[in-house]
């Protein structure tokens, strides 16, 4: 039986940008090399995201604004989904909205309760150009739309209100990181 290496074994961790950097309210620029630069960026991409113990990581949050993302990310039943997408389109997000914990690498140690459909169908392509359909639910499906908002320059913060949005938003004023 031939193993598959993990994705990100051979990337580099990078520094990961944080709220208040420009790079992520850029919209993500459509993709159009698939070659080696790109699959080292999702290397890299892995790698970073597995360092941060993070669960999904988009393009913007190494500094590139890029429409990529990886994840490494189990939906409610457990079933683990591990994989990448490049130029997705949303396709469709729908069924039950769901308020619930949500966390960003790029505001790290915060949290907010947001709102978020149960289902989510992203059409893409691989790092060599090949199509692909990934379809989430629960927490998975949580987690594509949670990447997809990074590609058009959106946070999840953008989708928390009232005094949800505040109180997430003092937080960040007050931590550590945020005077970087």
């Amino acid at each position: 039986m031939r193993h598959r290496s993990l994705p990100g074994v051979r990337g580099r961790v990078r520094p990961l940008t944080l709220l208040g950097d420009p790079v992520l309210r850029a919209p993500g620029a459509e993709v159009t090399a698939f070659g080696p630069e790109l699959a080292a960026l999702v290397e890299d991409m892995f790698a970073t995201m597995y360092a941060a113990r993070g669960v999904g990581l988009a393009a913007h949050q190494v500094g590139e604004p890029l429409r990529v993302f990886v994840f490494d990310c189990e939906d409610d039943e457990g079933v683990r989904h591990l994989g990448h997408l490049v130029n997705p389109r949303l396709v469709a997000r729908d069924g039950v909205s769901v308020r619930g914990p949500e966390g960003c690498l790029s505001l790290p140690g915060l949290e907010a309760a947001t709102p978020r459909y149960d289902r989510t169908v992203l059409e893409g392509r691989t790092v060599t150009g090949e199509p692909l359909r990934v379809e989430g639910t629960g927490w998975f499906a949580r987690c594509l739309q949670h990447e997809y908002d990074h590609l058009g320059g959106e946070l999840y913060v953008d989708r928390v209100r009232g005094w949800r949005h505040r109180r997430v938003m003092r937080q960040a004023a007050r931590a550590g990181w945020a005077d970087r």
